[in-house]
């Protein structure tokens, strides 16, 4: 049971996305009888808001402050997004429980739900994803490619900014022509101008938060930008944007993504929480996808993609290593036996780095300036 009799202290980051994460696992563990409370932390990540994460130095800063809580004896677990998490872990510390994972797959965010190939040539593309950006890149070489940082609702509230505002301002110079033009008979005012509602009215209609994104004075004007779909319906936005799928066999997710970990001291309450929250299907295709990523030792500073899909007794793996500009790759598509996933994922990696993958990361790894090169985590965005 709980190192701390009936209520289990859970650390979690403060964000709202981080918050409806870690209130998923609270609430399946209170399903269980176990009692559990959510303590925020604030991490080292959030403290650094203006730097790119491949660029914070040592890696996992998004999950080191939570996890030092626990080694400590302070709080008895910790909820992280699984992508976030460095594959190296500190000693005595064990991913306790892992539950069934959602969607991993990468979207396309537009205000108007626009595909990849609808964007215009030369369109702006935001993500500070460095898999991301080889990605699109390989798939469309004339887009650019853009930094996009903070929470999902930022990200979000970014990219519609400047519509917002263009459709403030229009509708504000409709309105003032009409004023203009009140007792002319000679215009049409119907078609002259279209809106139906005073500017006053179109405003009291938007919600809070796109009120807030039409305040905002956004450096770069995107075209789009790419999320999690996860992070994206756990937000809970997805009505203020469209969104388009991007295929996971090209866009191949980072490992870990749309799934989440509990980490705990290994011991009796690591062991009562697997037991209450494990996913064994998630459990064995996040570990295929860590191995792999591990192995390959790419980090934050190289542009990997590993997804895995359990079905049966095959764990269909892909995947995809690229350099930074997308123009080279090295990518793999297997089949590989579930009853010996974490061998086989050890070997895919072995045979990865044969093809070219080892030199695809060293550049990378030479080019990312004040990276750490020793790094070894899937995190790439501090927010989905």
């Amino acid at each position: 049971m709980t190192t701390r009799g009936e209520t289990l202290q859970l650390a979690t980051r403060g964000s709202d996305l981080a918050l409806r994460q870690a209130a998923t696992v609270r609430d399946s563990l209170s399903s269980r009888r176990l009692t559990v409370e959510l303590v925020e932390v604030e991490t080292t990540g959030d403290q650094i808001r203006d730097e790119l994460i491949h660029r914070l130095g040592k890696t996992g800063a998004f999950v080191r402050s939570l996890d030092e809580k626990v080694l400590d004896g302070e709080l008895d677990a910790a909820v992280h997004s699984m992508k976030d998490m460095p594959t190296e872990r500190p000693d005595r510390l064990v991913v306790a429980g892992v539950p069934e994972r959602a969607a991993a797959e990468d979207v396309l965010v537009t205000p108007d739900g626009r595909s990849l190939d609808e964007l215009p040539e030369g369109a702006t593309v935001g993500t500070s994803s460095l898999r991301r950006r080889a990605q699109l890149l390989a798939e469309r070489d004339d887009l650019t490619v853009e930094p996009l940082r903070g929470n999902v609702d930022t990200r979000i509230a970014k990219l519609l900014a400047p519509s917002l505002q263009r459709e403030h301002q229009e509708r504000h110079e409709a309105e003032q022509e009409r004023k203009g033009n009140a007792g002319d008979p000679d215009t049409d005012e119907e078609a002259e101008h279209p809106y139906d509602r005073t500017v006053e009215e179109w405003f009291d209609d938007l919600t809070e938060f796109e009120r807030r994104a039409m305040e905002r004075d956004p450096d770069t004007e995107y075209d789009a930008i790419v999320l999690a779909k996860a992070g994206l319906h756990r937000a809970g936005l997805t009505r203020y944007v469209g969104m388009a799928d991007l295929d996971p066999d090209r866009f191949v997710p980072a490992p870990g993504q749309g799934a989440l970990a509990v980490t705990a001291v290994d011991g009796d309450l690591a062991l009562d929480i697997k037991d209450r929250l494990d996913d064994p299907q998630t459990r064995v295709e996040t570990t295929v996808e860590r191995t792999i990523l591990e192995e390959l030792g790419g980090g934050c500073v190289a542009p990997i993609g590993v997804h895995a899909q359990l079905e049966g007794g095959v764990v269909h793996t892909r995947v995809r290593v690229l350099s930074q500009d997308g123009t080279e790759e090295v990518s793999v598509g297997r089949d590989v036996p579930a009853e010996r996933h974490i061998d086989a994922a050890q070997d895919l990696a072995a045979e990865l780095a044969e093809q070219g993958a080892d030199d695809l990361i060293a550049e990378a790894k030479r080019d990312s300036t004040g990276a750490d090169d020793d790094a070894a985590t899937a995190r790439e965005e501090d927010e989905e």
